[in-house]
């Protein structure tokens, strides 16, 4: 019994470690976006919905004919698949907005206001239950993001009127709200169904919510872009690391979900 005990919680340590390591990749790509988001601001390029339309288009063009090859209903009404879509593509307008009017520290700071909805938004819908430890995280970094929103209602940047870092501020934490339904939403179809399926469909329909949009709000954006070799490249860049985080993420869910309950058991143990 205590060696089967132990085999148990060497698997669970490793699939600990696998989420881990994962989730720094998805942390990677994360930084990589902001890092490309923000050069393309400060090239004076405004066109958010055209930044995740490539993104978008990447995941389409790669799971779809995955699924369609599976000749099989779609496990979750197709409106569904829109609605969270939908939030998703406002979620990515919204964060990448906020490079226009705020700098990527703050932003990249802020963003991490996902964390505090995310904890709110399961613990009401899917019943999640956090330990009095990780509310003193989650306020903490509610404490810390105040102090953020504190020291850019003070900073002005002469050199840089264009730049309104309390509009900033208010898109991203827009944006977060967002982020935190899309992920919510996410989480619950990666836990109950396919994975592919959910990357697939939130490719599919988030490229065509991103197409109308764009057309009604970013035509005239798109005739002043200048299609430099760097802003290919850019535009290219950001498109790879959203495929990239929306590729690992919803597996990181997964496997989080396998080892939940063992993980309590190895805390538990200790």
């Amino acid at each position: 019994m205590v060696l089967r005990l132990m085999e148990i919680k060497r698997k669970d340590v490793g699939g600990l470690l696998l989420v881990l390591l994962l989730g720094q990749l998805v942390a990677f790509f994360m930084a990589i976006s902001s890092f490309t988001s923000s050069l393309i601001a400060t090239l004076g390029v405004d066109a958010p919905l055209t930044q995740s339309f490539f993104g978008y288009l990447l995941l389409t063009l790669v799971y779809v004919p995955i699924v369609l090859r599976r000749r099989q209903k779609l496990q979750i009404h197709w409106y569904w698949y829109l609605a969270l879509a939908f939030i998703d593509v406002q979620g990515n307008y919204f964060v990448v907005k906020a490079y226009q009017y705020s700098y990527i520290t703050s932003v990249t700071l802020l963003d991490c206001w996902t964390v505090v909805w995310v904890i709110i938004l399961t613990w009401y819908a899917l019943g999640a239950r956090y330990s009095s430890w990780q509310f003193v995280g989650g306020g903490t970094c509610v404490a810390g993001l105040a102090l953020v929103l504190l020291s850019d209602s003070k900073s002005t940047d002469a050199q840089d009127p264009s730049k309104i870092p309390l509009l900033g501020d208010a898109l991203v934490i827009t944006g977060t709200v967002c982020f935190a339904f899309s992920n919510v939403g996410e989480e619950y179809c990666v836990k109950k169904k396919d994975r592919v399926e959910v990357v697939a469909m939130l490719g599919f329909f988030g490229l065509l919510v991103s197409i109308i949009q764009i057309f009604i709000f970013e035509r005239k954006s798109l005739d002043t872009i200048a299609w430099t070799p760097t802003m290919l490249c850019l535009f290219a860049g950001f498109a790879v690391t959203i495929f990239m985080f929306y590729t690992i993420t919803p597996f990181v869910l997964q496997v989080k979900f396998l080892h939940h309950v063992r993980l309590e058991m190895i805390t538990s143990m200790d």
